[in-house]
């Protein structure tokens, strides 16, 4: 409870600000000790990815100096995008609570649905975005020197 408190908190503050929307986030441990607390800042940092998931994941890495999250558990004022579903997966969290639904978040504006829906039908709608494969050997090769040097997979 004390991490969506601090979410909320954080998000408001920013959000009146003017540095991003009504979007907060807090990791926690699993004993519920708040690792790290964030909002958006897509505004104020001119940047589409400063999404407070995506920010109270990379400062909780910073601190606790991994790139792993396993055990430690997302609070998020509002269901996660897609990317920060994405971030959470890659970092390993595994459980995420989430206060406003995607339906609240559509009801004011926020538009989070055409991106669900581009990846539901297989991400080939070029009005959205154009994927177009170039170079795959050299990209390949590149690849392959990872792997074949023992470098970590995460």
């Amino acid at each position: 409870m004390e991490a969506i408190l601090s979410a909320v908190e954080e998000a408001r503050r920013t959000m009146n600000e003017r540095l991003g929307g009504p979007f907060g986030a807090a990791i926690t441990d699993r004993e519920g000790n708040v690792i790290a607390v964030s909002s958006n800042r897509v505004l104020g940092d001119c940047d589409p990815t400063a999404h407070a998931e995506i920010l109270a994941i990379r400062e909780a890495c910073r601190k606790l100096r991994t790139h792993d999250l396993t055990g430690y558990v997302m609070h998020a004022t509002g269901y996660p995008c897609p990317m920060c579903l994405g971030a959470m997966i890659w970092a390993n969290i595994e459980h995420c609570y989430y206060g406003a639904s995607p339906r609240d978040a559509e009801a004011i504006g926020f538009r989070d649905e055409f991106i669900y829906e581009f990846i539901r039908r297989g991400c080939e709608d070029a009005a959205v975005l154009r994927l177009e494969q170039i170079e795959r050997e050299r990209c390949v090769e590149l690849f392959r020197e990872y792997h074949e040097t023992g470098k970590v997979i995460y």
